[in-house]
């Protein structure tokens, strides 16, 4: 029988909290010995820091896990006393990191290591100095300002700007705010350093929350007083800009330095251990927060000839009575399965979404819209991702796996990007993101120009950007296996992997995706309802225009409001699950007659998506926030409710309960030229680059 293993209690992780700081302190005193530590023994102390940043980790799981109502015994000052031993804990983590960072920073030899410390140390005796004879030598100007040109020089590179809050853990800590410049004194090998803010208040703080401060000298502040716009210091240690009085620099500058805060942010938590070496800033997120160049609403209205006289992929067939199709290169349907062995992150941060972004790319360019699909995950197994095939009645579409790909490209190179992503939140300064977990890139054709065939595939992914080759997700877990076959295998078996299905055309599949866009990706759960704004686009454009050379405002709610559907898919959902309801009224001699689906289609439009649209009582969509999404769904389910109940909107817009937005006339206004301009503004007469 397996012994008896008693609960975790208080006091049991107090004693194993006081185990692991022993073991960290002795491990620092046994780094900080005279001369330079050799190469092994480097090697033990690295590996003896990973184990116990494990341990240490272990112990804050189990301690966060902890209630009051689980004691074996009544404790006194019960939260006090916890919140104790995490700040205990951080500042271990804090210190193994710091360490393990000195050791291995570029594996410098013994002879370089000493000789950096002997220039801290010089630049710290000269600092001293240099203020001595500031306070008491005045004499000579020249000599002066020579002097105080160095000092300062010294002294910008012994300042460093905090990228995010910190609150003193222990006595001799130094509190400190995100954005604040420390004047850096000494420099410890455990990660520590000894700093001093504008106050004059001294302590120590964690290498980990500061970076370099670089200030302009006083020729670059005249050179820049002409107005004229210049950019210095751009990297990911901080980026700085001369003052600008216009709003649209105002813009950029703000674009900027959210960036580079968003790269400090990962340096950060990549330091701490948050997140494997491999993640970074997600390359498709910032792309569709540019602009709507990657969105679904860009690829889904008309495009029109280089002519300008003539729709390019909007085309009326006389003997249908409809539009015409239109075979493309590329017409096929995509199943995500799974995603396997992705890196958990620590427990820094919270995972707020899990997803996949996909989109048309040919090893340069994105070429079409950036789809987003988000996966499920069970707690008893994080590093597997799975998504919902064949999305049905009220599942988000969201969750879709199956998605429709179209592309008129003719580039030899033509494929799809695939990014594995992550929204999340830091638990210590709540500032959100969007985290790229892996990515990989998948070739619809040969080498010959065949496409490739329709099957499932295992898919590795790479870690970095995709402007970035041979970078590793988890470095820890190399491809680079030595060794028998045996272990070869099983080493990539433990590698992030992504499983994909295309699959091959049926006749009926086919025909509906000929009537889509050339260029567009989406999912299959509401690909129905693409067609009926395909068909009735071109109703109004093609079959019932007065005049083809005519561009005027057109009349049409659903053409005006349709597109905002695809950057809200909750209403999407609503739209398809009254479309659905309504459906499955009908008889079958009516379903089989299109014009009278367009006409019940343009009901349902009107008593669900439009009003909900310009509904005040339904909060502004916001990605991965939990509780807009709830509130959002909640106002949703409410209104279809009613709308049941009353066979229709009109009760509930003729309502006192319910509020709308003021009357806009874009609601009801279809501008088919502005969305053109708007498009080729967009576009600015070039293809999209990745960053």
């Amino acid at each position: 029988m397996l012994a008896w293993r008693p609960r975790n209690s208080l006091q049991s992780l107090q004693r194993q909290d006081r185990e692991l700081k022993q073991q960290v302190d002795s491990l620092l005193s046994e780094s900080r010995s005279k001369g330079a530590l050799e190469a092994i023994k480097r090697r033990d102390i690295y590996q003896r820091c990973i184990q116990l940043k494990q341990a240490i980790d272990e112990n804050k799981n189990a301690l966060q896990k902890l209630n009051k109502a689980d004691e074996p015994a009544p404790v006194g000052n019960y939260h006090q006393k916890k919140e104790e031993e995490l700040r205990l804990l951080d500042k271990l983590t804090h210190q193994l990191q710091g360490l393990a960072m000195s050791i291995s920073r570029k594996n410098r030899t013994e002879t370089e290591a000493l000789t950096e410390r002997e220039e801290d140390d010089d630049f710290a005796e000269e600092d001293e100095e240099d203020e001595e004879e500031d306070d008491d030598d005045e004499e000579s100007e020249e000599s002066d300002g020579e002097e105080e040109e160095t000092g300062e020089e010294e002294k910008q590179e012994n300042e460093y700007i905090a990228v995010g809050d910190f609150t003193a853990q222990q006595t001799g800590d130094l509190t400190f705010k995100k954005g604040e410049i420390l004047h850096i004194i000494e420099r410890n090998p455990d990660g520590w350093w000894m700093g001093k803010n504008a106050k004059g208040d001294k302590g120590l703080v964690p290498r980990t929350y500061l970076e370099p401060c670089h200030k302009e000298g006083p020729e670059s502040s005249e050179e820049g007083s002409d107005g004229d716009v210049a950019l210095r210091d751009e990297t990911a240690e901080g980026t700085q800009v001369k003052q600008r009085t216009d709003s649209q620099w105002s813009t950029v500058r703000k674009a900027l330095s959210e960036h580079v805060q968003q790269i400090n942010t990962v340096d950060v938590l990549t330091t701490m251990g948050a997140i494997p070496a491999g993640f970074r800033p997600s390359t498709l997120f910032q792309l569709l927060e540019e602009g709507n160049q990657f969105q679904a609403r860009y690829f889904l209205q008309p495009e029109l000839t280089p002519s300008q006289l003539a729709f390019k992929d909007l085309m009326w067939d006389a003997k249908t009575g409809t539009i015409r199709s239109r075979p493309s290169r590329v017409s096929l349907i995509l199943t995500l399965w799974s995603c396997k062995m992705i890196p958990v992150p620590g427990g820094s941060i919270q995972v707020l979404s899990r997803h996949v972004r996909l989109c048309l790319f040919d090893g340069s360019k994105v070429l079409s819209n950036i789809h987003t699909v988000r996966a499920t995950w069970q707690p008893k197994k994080p590093k597997t991702w799975t998504f919902s095939p064949q999305v049905t009645g009220t599942l988000p579409c969201l969750l879709d796996g199956d998605c429709f790909i179209r592309s008129n490209s003719s580039s030899p190179d033509l494929g799809i990007l695939f990014e594995l992503g992550i929204s999340y939140i830091r638990n210590s300064t709540g500032e959100r993101g969007e985290l790229s977990c892996g990515w990989v890139f998948l070739k619809l054709f040969d080498a010959s120009g065949i496409p490739i065939p329709a099957k499932t595939y295992e898919l590795f992914l790479n870690g970095g950007t995709p402007a970035e080759k041979g970078v590793e997700v988890d470095p820890s877990v190399s491809r680079r296996a030595h060794g028998s076959v045996f272990y070869q295998m099983m080493t990539m078996r433990r590698q992030p992997q992504l499983l994909v299905k295309l699959r091959s055309l049926n006749r009926r599949s086919r025909d509906l995706l000929s009537l889509l866009p050339e260029t567009l990706i989406g999912s299959m759960c509401y690909i129905h309802l693409l067609i009926f704004y395909r068909q009735i686009l071109g109703d109004v454009l093609l079959k019932d225009r007065m005049s083809m050379q005519s561009a005027d405002l057109i009349s049409n709610p659903v053409l005006a409001t349709f597109p905002e559907l695809l950057q809200q898919p909750d209403v999407m959902d609503a739209l398809r699950c009254s479309w659905a309801e309504k459906e499955s009224t009908l008889k079958r001699s009516e379903k089989r007659d299109r014009e009278f689906l367009k006409a019940v289609f343009l009901q349902v439009y009107h008593d669900c998506a439009v009003p909900l649209l310009h509904s005040t009582l339904l909060p502004s969509f916001r990605w991965a926030e939990e509780e807009t999404e709830a509130a959002r769904w909640k106002v949703i389910t409410d209104f279809l409710k009613q709308n049941q109940e009353n066979q229709g909107a009109l009760q509930a817009l003729l309502s006192s309960e319910g509020v709308h937005e003021p009357f806009d006339i874009s609601e009801q206004t279809y501008d088919f030229l502005d969305e053109v301009r708007r498009k080729q503004l967009d576009n600015g007469g070039h293809d999209p680059q990745l960053p």
